[in-house]
């Protein structure tokens, strides 16, 4: 399993793919902190490979050059934090992004525009990912938060190249989940939030095997509720998972791990007014009203739940955050749990979202850069990013 640290650079030209999908708005970034977590990778590759070529894709193009994904502001971003001139090719294969990696000087960094402007990209498609490879030496994938895209730029691109490789950030993405998954201090604790448990039903099986503890919040516990036989008043339900939650009761009684849901709720219309109904417990629920956070009763519980913790791992929040009426829940979870002495590790792009939101990133042991990628490893799914490098959970 090869990282950047272990691969010779001198002399070559190498190819990095990077995740610099961050938000914009009128061209201007709203976020720019994954770029600032390629930063090392970044930096160790300046320090030694004769030429870089940075990639990376931008929203979703569907394959058609779209001016407002362009890369032109990231490739500024990314100047101004290596203090160092950072050309945009016009393209990311083609003759003149050609002429223009051949003209960079030693230690010269070009940024190939969005990736995604080809269709070729998403398709995986073998020609696409011959032209990536055939523009450089060493292929460097340090993009965590696509791994689990089987996307030319990065599976295909590993067909193609003879030295490949993960950057720093895979390797430290990689070291904390592995510790997580395979050796982790106990009592493990899973907390899992988030509106449905659609997308949360592989992580919360895979867990049960895992885990000393469960904690399940946001709309998802809804279902669970309902699934006992209470009252949920309108709040979202996914009617046609009640037996999978019912499943999931049953299957963490046998396996004798620990499963909490909120004992008591903040209620209102609904998750953009400000108006609530206030806090009611969860044998009392409204039939008029939406479950849209947790309440009082439930951080006491939920904290009582993690102080003795060995190991925390949480994705998904536990209300409707974005309106700040009902935040108080999942902001008062991120105090607890950068509170616990246990090793913490948060990821998601909701979670992420509100962690940021709170300024306590720096409070969590490992804020993971993925999304889809985080949630589908801890499902125990081989990602198909990691696969091509030959890494392997521990």
């Amino acid at each position: 399993m090869p990282f950047i640290d272990e691969v010779h650079l001198e002399g070559k030209t190498v190819l990095l793919r990077l995740d610099l999908n961050v938000p914009l708005q009128d061209g201007v970034i709203q976020d720019d902190s994954r770029i600032r977590a390629a930063v090392p990778t970044l930096e160790y590759a300046i320090q030694r490979a004769d030429k870089l070529v940075l990639c990376s894709h931008m929203g979703k193009p569907k394959g058609k050059r779209v001016p407002e994904l362009s890369l032109q502001p990231v490739a500024k971003r990314i100047a101004e934090l290596l203090e160092r001139e950072v050309q945009l090719a016009p393209d990311c294969i083609g003759d003149e992004v050609r002429a223009m990696i051949q003209d960079l000087t030693p230690g010269g960094v070009l940024l190939l525009e969005n990736l995604r402007f080809h269709p070729g990209e998403t398709d995986n498609d073998p020609e696409f990912s011959r032209e990536l490879a055939s523009l450089a030496d060493v292929y460097v994938n340090d993009a965590f938060g696509v791994v689990h895209r089987a996307h030319a730029s990065v599976t295909g691109v590993v067909d193609h190249m003879d030295t490949a490789c993960a950057g720093f950030l895979i390797q430290k993405e990689w070291r904390y989940l592995s510790k997580a998954l395979s050796n982790p201090d106990r009592p493990f604790v899973l907390i899992s939030g988030g509106a449905k448990v659609s997308s949360k039903l592989g992580l919360l099986q895979n867990f049960m095997d895992r885990a000393d503890r469960i904690l399940i919040g946001g709309a998802m516990a809804c279902t669970f509720r309902k699934a006992e036989g209470y009252p949920v008043g309108k709040s979202l339900v996914e009617e046609d998972l009640i037996p999978q939650a019912k499943e999931i009761l049953n299957k963490a009684w046998d396996k004798e791990v620990s499963l909490y849901l909120p004992v008591d709720y903040l209620m209102g219309p609904n998750a953009e007014q400000e108006k609530t109904y206030g806090v009611f417990p969860f044998q009392d629920i409204r039939s008029d009203a939406m479950i849209l956070d947790t309440g009082p009763a439930t951080h006491t519980l939920f904290s009582e739940t993690l102080k003795d913790a060995g190991t925390i791992v949480w994705n998904g929040p536990m209300g409707a955050f974005e309106n700040p009426t009902y935040s108080q829940g999942s902001v008062g979870l991120i105090q607890t749990v950068c509170n616990v002495d246990a090793l913490t590790i948060a990821g998601g792009g909701d979670t992420d979202s509100l962690i940021h939101r709170c300024g306590m990133q720096n409070q969590i042991d490992f804020l993971s850069t993925g999304g889809g990628s985080f949630l589908e490893l801890l499902e125990g799914k081989e990602l198909p990013g990691l696969k091509a490098l030959g890494i392997r959970m521990e």
